[in-house]
């Protein structure tokens, strides 16, 4: 059984997947509380479902592509039977994380895509470094960078730990708090190989709605 916030059908909005179509699976509670977070209504909404509910709901929109996000995903332990049962069936299975749990315990078919928090989060503290030496060469690094600070100490983050060696590495502006094209200025200058990345969803519906 897991509490789940919202099951949904949209456009992948984040991450070297961005444009496709993608069911996401939202589950409740965080450990987290970024200062720009935008999912505060999964920190304690949700109901129960059986991991076979999630699973016929799943299959109805016939898409390959799936994601499981929160909230912090990992806080419920029964998410790894649900990840493993995906990975059976054969879906292209992603799980966003904050980066603060454990991610050893995640089935290997999974794509992780893992948060570090910056500066400006308010949770760097949290970053549990332990687990960049659990990631797999397809999985992905996320930056949200929310000013020039964010900005500098990622950049150091990823040639202190060699990141650009271990998985994609992705970087994205906190919506309506940095200019997108102050970022990609940064990113050009510095020649830094990363994958610059928005948050597409919030382009192409208004920033708030939910479902998307």
């Amino acid at each position: 059984m897991l509490k789940v916030n919202e099951i949904f059908y949209s456009i992948q909005g984040e991450s070297s997947q961005i444009g496709r179509p993608c069911v996401f699976v939202r589950l409740t509670y965080c450990n987290l509380r970024c200062t720009y977070c935008d999912t505060e209504y999964a920190f304690y909404d949700g109901k129960d479902m059986t991991i076979k509910e999630i699973v016929t709901e799943i299959d109805k929109y016939k898409c390959n592509l799936v994601e499981i996000t929160g909230g912090e995903p990992l806080m419920q332990d029964e998410v790894r039977e649900l990840m493993r049962i995906l990975s059976e069936r054969d879906y292209m299975l992603m799980l966003e994380t904050g980066g603060s749990l454990p991610i050893a315990v995640v089935d290997k078919r999974v794509k992780i895509i893992m948060d570090l928090k910056t500066p400006s989060s308010g949770m760097e503290k949290k970053n549990l470094y332990d687990n960049l030496n659990f990631l797999k060469k397809f999985d992905e690094i996320k930056f949200v960078i929310g000013n020039r600070e964010d900005y500098d100490w990622s950049k150091n983050i990823i040639k202190l730990y060699k990141l650009i060696d271990k998985a994609t590495v992705l970087m994205s502006p906190v919506f309506n708090e940095i200019n997108n094209i102050e970022l990609a200025t940064w990113i050009l200058e510095d020649k830094l190989n990363v994958r610059f990345q928005i948050q597409l969803h919030k382009y192409i519906w208004h920033p708030e709605t939910r479902g998307v």
